[in-house]
């Protein structure tokens, strides 16, 4: 290799280290300016970060999406906070809470849910309320611990016969979210997402654009544009908090774990949820797939007390286009 080949090896090399430190400094910046809001809660396995708010004689508990933290269910909280006491929380290598540390399987995950719920003494009996891939959470904790569950609000949940045994268009679906969360992680320790976050906030959609669409595709750039949009319909003072955490490579880490124990874990579900007798009302989003709907059908069919409610007007993200079907969702079982 020649004199400029290797100058240009350098300037890459220091390039680079000077993103990676970039980064680190902004993060430390972030963990002083930005700590967390809730409890933190050590269920052995990590400290996970916990949103409680409200009072009342039955307990509710949400469990957020694949890669969302309990950030995603603000609207839905403080609405239902007026009548129940509610808990929202981090899962481990999300938002505030610890990195994983150990296993991300359903049992793990169920576990520590359970520790959270016992170390904070949320009240008996509990609702739970699971979003997309929280909705097999919630299932596998009503199975396990039936004597302290109320009732379930599934809220567009991840079809588990969709996912026990995936179809190749959906295999094919699963190594393609893989493979850009393990790009966003290195892309997050650069510094690169941080970047392109900042000027999406701020209004400017040019460069993040160009920087999803360089890294996944065309795809990848429809992606971050919807996702851009979700966010935005929560209240402003959440958009920070949702930006600092997909600045944090240990978000992509679990976000990539997560799509990795899907279909054992909708396996494990499709075994145990059978056995739920708690009443249960399944939300499925206007635009629900075939697959998915026949899903929630299932679901409905198979529960004792089971109602199914088509939200017309709600792609999937319904915590965030109809959050007051949700909290009456709650509101009912609750009654």
């Amino acid at each position: 290799m020649g004199g400029l080949g290797l100058i240009f090896l350098a300037v890459v090399a220091a390039a680079v280290l000077g993103a990676v430190l970039w980064q680190r400094a902004m993060t430390r910046r972030d963990e002083r300016n930005f700590p967390a809001p809730g409890r933190m809660i050590d269920v052995g396995s990590a400290r996970l970060h916990a949103h409680i708010a409200g009072e009342g004689p039955v307990a509710v508990v949400f469990e957020a999406g694949i890669a969302a933290t309990g950030l995603s269910w603000r609207l839905v909280q403080s609405e239902t906070a007026k009548f129940a006491h509610t808990i929202s929380y981090d899962r481990a290598g999300l938002g505030w809470s610890d990195p994983i540390r150990g296993r991300c399987d359903l049992e793990s995950m169920v576990g520590a849910l359970h520790a959270l719920l016992e170390r904070t003494d949320t009240p008996r009996p509990r609702i739970l309320a699971g979003a997309s891939f929280g909705g097999l959470i919630v299932l596998a904790y009503a199975a396990r611990f039936p004597g302290e569950v109320a009732g379930l609000v599934l809220v567009d949940p991840a079809g588990a016969s969709e996912w026990a045994e995936p179809t190749a268009a959906n295999r094919a679906m699963l190594a393609r979210g893989i493979f850009l969360s393990r790009v966003g992680e290195v892309l997050a320790h650069l510094g690169v997402v941080r970047g392109a976050l900042n000027l999406a906030v701020r209004g400017s959609a040019t460069i993040p654009r160009l920087v999803a669409r360089a890294s996944s595709g065309r795809g990848g750039a429809a992606f971050t544009e919807r996702m851009v949009g979700e966010v935005r319909k929560l209240p402003r003072d959440a958009w920070k908090g949702v930006q600092l955490h997909w600045s944090d490579p240990k978000c992509f880490r679990a976000s990539a774990r997560h799509l990795e124990s899907l279909p054992e874990m909708a396996r494990a579900v499709l075994a145990g949820a059978r056995s739920i007798e708690a009443p249960m009302i399944v939300l499925s989003a206007g635009n629900a797939s075939a697959a998915q709907r026949a899903d929630h059908e299932r679901l409905v069919s198979e529960a004792r007390r089971g109602r199914l409610e088509i939200v017309e007007d709600s792609g999937h993200w319904i915590v965030f286009d109809r959050p007051d079907v949700v909290a009456r969702a709650i509101r009912e079982i609750a009654r």
